[in-house]
C-alpha cells in the first residue's frame, strides 16, 4: 500500500524549503508538475515516479486536522500550511523518501507532521529503474487499458487535491479509477460523490473470504482482464456482516437553486441559509478539495465560479466542529433556466431525538421565497454521526419530505400537484398567486415513504411531460 506524509506547519514552504525538501533523494532525481502545478512529482531519472507533492495549502478553517487525520492531531493553530506528500508503492525507498521530505520540511519551519513519529532528515539513496508502465497517470500504482488503480491504507480518505487530479486525468484517458484500500479504511462524503459509482470503484480487501468486495454495494469483486468485475453479483459477509443498530443518524438535503444570471448575483447564499436554519450557524470553509482551506465566503466562491464558466465548478464546504458534524458538496452550471445550483448538505446527529425535523417546512419556505428553490428531497439514514462512510451496509435512506418550487408546479398544474396519491397532503409556501409546495412522507423511520415517494414522482410526470420537474 501506498504511504501518505503530512507536514503541518505555521511557516509558508518556500520554494527553497521546498528545493531542501526534495533534495532528500540526492541530486540524481527528477522533478515534474502536473498541468496547473498543483502536484510536483520527484521521479528517478527513468521516469519513475517516488513521491508526489502537492502545492503548500494555507488552511484558515478550524478542525480539518482533526476531521481528517484524527482527534489527537497535534496541528499548529490556524492559519498553517498543509503539504501533503505520497509516496508510490514501488519501489521500497519511496516511504522513507516522503518522510525525509516532510521531516525536512518541519525542521525548517517549525510545526509537527502525521502519523506521528514517521518523519526523519536522512537522505535516501534510490537506485535508477526503468519506468514502470505508468506514464499516462504517473499518480497512480497500476495501469491497464481500461483502469488506473490507486492503491492506499490512509484510514480516512479524502477528496485530496492529487486524488481529483487522478479522477480527472483517468476520465481524460477513458479509464476508470478503482481505489484499492484495506477494510479499515473510511471515505469521506466528498470523495464517495467524486467516486459516483461504475465505471470507478472503491475496492476492498476482504478481511474474510480473501479476494475483494465492493465497498459501496457489497459485491465481490474479481480482477480479470486489467479491471476488478463482479463475480457472481453475491455480497461479501464482510460488508453484511459489519452492518449493526445505531442511533446514529444522517439528515440529507439534496436541493436545486436557480438564478437568472446578473452581475449582482451572489452564489452560496441558499447553501449558507439552510446551514444557519439548522445549525445555527453559516459554514466555516469552503474550498475544491479536502482539506477545506478557504474561510467562508460567498463572494469569493462566485467569484471561482465565474473564473470557470461555462464550465462547471465542483465546491466543498464544512461546519464548525463544535457544531453537529456538517458537509455539503455543490455543483455550479449554467442551464439554459439559469445558473443552477445543485447542493447535498448532510448532518451528522448522534441521537434522531437531535434532528430538527420540525424546520424542514420553514426551511423550504425561505429556500423557495428567497433562493430560487426548485426541487429539494430530505432523507435521513442510520449511519455514522460523523459522516465518514465505511466499507460496510448502513441503513438506506429514508425519505422524510420533498418540495417543488413554484416554477415547477406552474408546469405541472396546482390543481395536479395539490392532489397527489399519497395519504399526506402538500402544504403550500410561498407566493399565494405562485405557491410552491411542501410534501410531508415520513420521519425517517417507515421504509413505506419510498412508495409514497414515488407514487408523488410518478404524479406529477404525467402532468408535466418531458419539461416537468421530479423528486
Amino acid at each position: 500500500m501506498t504511504t501518505d506524509v503530512i507536514a503541518l506547519t505555521p511557516k509558508m514552504p518556500d520554494q527553497a524549503s521546498l528545493l531542501a525538501a526534495l533534495h532528500a533523494g540526492g541530486p540524481g532525481l527528477e522533478l515534474t508538475a502536473t498541468d496547473d502545478g498543483a502536484v510536483i512529482r520527484l521521479c528517478t531519472e527513468a521516469g519513475r515516479p517516488l513521491v508526489s507533492v502537492e502545492a503548500p495549502l494555507l488552511v484558515h478553517v478550524p478542525g480539518e486536522a482533526e476531521r481528517l487525520l484524527g482527534a489527537g492531531t497535534a496541528a499548529p493553530r490556524p492559519p498553517y500550511w498543509w503539504t501533503e506528500v505520497r509516496a508510490s508503492t514501488t519501489p521500497p525507498e519511496a516511504e522513507p523518501l516522503a518522510q525525509s521530505v516532510c521531516g525536512r520540511l518541519t525542521m525548517l519551519l517549525g510545526g509537527t507532521t502525521w502519523p506521528p513519529g514517521a518523519a526523519h532528515t536522512a537522505r535516501v539513496t534510490v537506485p535508477d529503474e526503468q519506468p514502470s508502465g505508468t506514464q499516462d497517470v504517473p499518480t497512480v500504482d497500476a495501469l491497464t487499458d481500461s483502469t488506473a488503480v490507486v492503491l492506499s491504507d490512509r484510514p480516512l480518505l479524502p477528496l485530496t487535491a492529487w486524488l481529483s487530479d487522478t479522477l480527472r486525468t483517468a476520465a481524460q484517458s477513458n479509464r476508470a479509477l478503482h481505489l484499492v484500500t484495506p477494510p479499515h479504511v473510511r471515505l469521506t462524503l466528498p470523495l464517495r460523490t467524486a467516486l459516483g459509482g461504475a465505471p470507478n470503484r472503491w475496492v476492498v480487501q476482504d478481511p474474510q473470504g480473501g479476494g475483494y468486495y465492493d465497498g459501496l454495494s457489497g459485491v465481490r469483486l474479481t480482477w480479470q482482464s486489467g479491471t476488478f468485475t463482479p463475480i457472481d453479483g453475491t455480497l461479501a459477509d464482510a460488508f453484511t456482516a459489519g452492518a449493526a443498530l445505531t442511533e446514529h443518524r444522517q439528515l440529507t438535503l439534496a436541493f436545486r437553486t436557480v438564478h437568472t444570471p446578473d452581475e449582482r448575483l451572489v452564489l452560496g447564499r441558499a447553501l449558507e441559509a439552510a446551514w444557519r436554519h439548522l445549525t445555527g450557524s453559516a459554514p466555516v470553509g469552503w474550498g475544491t478539495a479536502e482539506p477545506i482551506n478557504l474561510p467562508w465566503s460567498p463572494h469569493q466562491l462566485t467569484d471561482l465560479a465565474r473564473d470557470r464558466a461555462p464550465a462547471p465548478t465542483h465546491l466543498v464546504a464544512v461546519g464548525a466542529p463544535d457544531r453537529p458534524a456538517a458537509i455539503a458538496t455543490q455543483r455550479i452550471a449554467r442551464t439554459t433556466a439559469g445558473v443552477a445550483e445543485e447542493i447535498t448538505l448532510t448532518l451528522g446527529y448522534e441521537h434522531p431525538h437531535h434532528m430538527p425535523l420540525d424546520t424542514l417546512e420553514s426551511l423550504a419556505a425561505t429556500l423557495v421565497t428567497e433562493h430560487g428553490l426548485t426541487t429539494m428531497l430530505t432523507t435521513v439514514r442510520a449511519a455514522r454521526a460523523d459522516l465518514t462512510l465505511p466499507p460496510r451496509v448502513e441503513g438506506p435512506p429514508l425519505p422524510v419530505s420533498f418540495t417543488l418550487g413554484s416554477r415547477d408546479v406552474k408546469k405541472v398544474g396546482l390543481p395536479h400537484a395539490s392532489r397527489p396519491p399519497i395519504a399526506v397532503q402538500p402544504r403550500p409556501l410561498g407566493s399565494s398567486a405562485s405557491p410552491a409546495l411542501h410534501y410531508p412522507l415520513g420521519d425517517g423511520t417507515d421504509p413505506r415513504a419510498w412508495t409514497a415517494l414515488q407514487a408523488l414522482g410518478a404524479h406529477l410526470k404525467t402532468a408535466a411531460g418531458s419539461a416537468g420537474a421530479r423528486p
